[in-house]
């Protein structure tokens, strides 16, 4: 585990503004990263019938947003949350109700949760305006740890291999569980809101296409794929977005409530764009590219060859192929980065590698361009068509959209909190 930075918080001047510290939203999320528990294993993928689920670092950061939105006052809460003391201390709010989502959600850790927090405590003065933040920030954890995670109206059902008695299937279980869909989302209607169109027939001109240029450029022994392309299939495979997410946080003007409502819509974005990503796969039930091209004489397209021993250059993921979830969450993340920082940052849209432990950070110019790439690695990998990396980001894209409308707005002018 890499070292657990945390910031020893100091005094902030009563009633004044406060001005964004990178430090105090995004370090106290990369502690909740490190400090929640990993996902369950491939293969021990059940049913949830009650209790915390993936929504665990949502809250983490919706909590934050609660107590600091109640201090200074400028969005719709999410929990209705009631406005709380304008001079409490606004770094020992979010430091408190970040801690006690962890003491819940992280039961492992804790000893080191309560420790990292006394410490980063300590660092502020006793007073009125740390006794008044600490109570805010234990309310808004609270109120977000009250919220439901599991809709318990949507039927959950374990994964059955479908094959003719005695016949052999491959055993490996998928990666999406069977509640993947039975979450309470946060701004979607339900996880079908956003559900794409049908992908193409098989018989079709488009889907003919498309499966050649995966063919062709997905293939692991490929002759037309640019040892540039290459990398950018493996590089990502996984991303980290945190170097873009504190670019923006640092940026002058901004307020810590701000950054806090960034990361929270993140999360919560990000959360319903899974659900969606998984409601559209279990709908559909596409084939994968390897199982396509090593059977297209099977498809009833006269344009399609079979390659029976075509292999793609990166692993097929345990799941159904349609819409791609890779290009969802590119989809997401970039029209919400576009919405609150513009499609083309000065700095440059600065994403880290979360598939490859040593890499530096890549930089594209905006994030037209790098949704794009992200929507096209998956084609280079051999593992997604085109019509479903379009259809994938679209998606994300209306997921991102219906979140921005319907989560944590600004507030109008005349219900802010007035100027001290």
């Amino acid at each position: 585990m890499r070292h657990i930075r945390l910031l020893l918080a100091t005094t902030l001047a009563l009633g004044a503004a406060v001005p964004a510290h990178a430090d105090t939203i995004c370090e106290w999320m990369d502690f909740a990263r490190k400090a929640l528990p990993e996902r369950p294993p491939q293969g021990q993928l059940t049913i949830i019938r009650d209790g915390q689920g993936d929504h665990s670092e949502t809250k983490v950061a919706l909590a934050m947003f609660e107590a600091l939105n109640a201090i200074d006052h400028r969005y719709r809460s999410y929990v209705g949350l009631p406005v709380g003391a304008a001079d409490a201390d606004q770094q020992a709010a979010a430091m408190t109700a970040a801690t006690e989502v962890l003491l819940k959600l992280a039961p492992t850790n804790r000893t080191a949760v309560q420790e990292s927090y006394d410490l980063a405590l300590a660092g502020i003065a006793e007073g009125p305006a740390k006794a008044s933040a600490i109570a805010i920030g234990r309310q808004a954890a609270a109120a977000v740890l009250a919220l439901p995670d599991i809709d318990s109206t949507v039927k959950q059902s374990d994964y059955r291999p479908a094959a003719a008695p005695g016949q052999w299937v491959p055993t490996a279980l998928p990666v999406i569980g069977p509640y993947s869909v039975a979450y309470r989302p946060w701004v979607l209607r339900s996880a079908s809101e956003v559900r794409p169109a049908p992908p193409p027939p098989l018989t079709s001109e488009r889907y003919a296409r498309d499966l050649d240029e995966v063919k062709r450029l997905g293939a692991m022994n490929s002759q037309e794929r640019t040892p540039t392309q290459t990398l950018m299939a493996r590089y990502r495979i996984n991303s980290d977005e945190m170097p873009a997410l504190r670019e923006l946080m640092d940026q002058s003007g901004r307020r810590l409530v701000d950054n806090a409502r960034i990361f929270a819509l993140y999360d919560m974005i990000g959360d319903d764009a899974g659900m969606a990503m998984s409601d559209g796969k279990l709908h559909y039930d596409f084939w994968r590219p390897i199982t396509a091209i090593r059977n297209a004489d099977k498809d009833d397209n006269p344009a399609t060859t079979a390659d029976p021993a075509w292999v793609p250059l990166i692993n097929t993921p345990n799941h159904p192929e349609y819409p791609c979830g890779h290009c969802i969450g590119a989809g997401a993340v970039a029209e919400l980065m576009a919405a609150v920082g513009g499609r083309k940052p000065a700095w440059g849209v600065r994403i880290a590698s979360g598939s490859l432990g040593t890499s530096a950070v890549q930089v594209t110019p905006d994030w037209e361009e790098w949704a794009r790439q992200v929507s096209f690695s998956r084609t280079l990998g051999g593992v997604h068509y085109r019509f479903s990396n379009e259809a994938g980001e679209a998606m994300g894209r209306k997921v991102a959209r219906l979140g921005l409308e319907r989560a944590l707005q600004p507030l109008p002018a005349n219900e802010l909190r007035p100027a001290s």
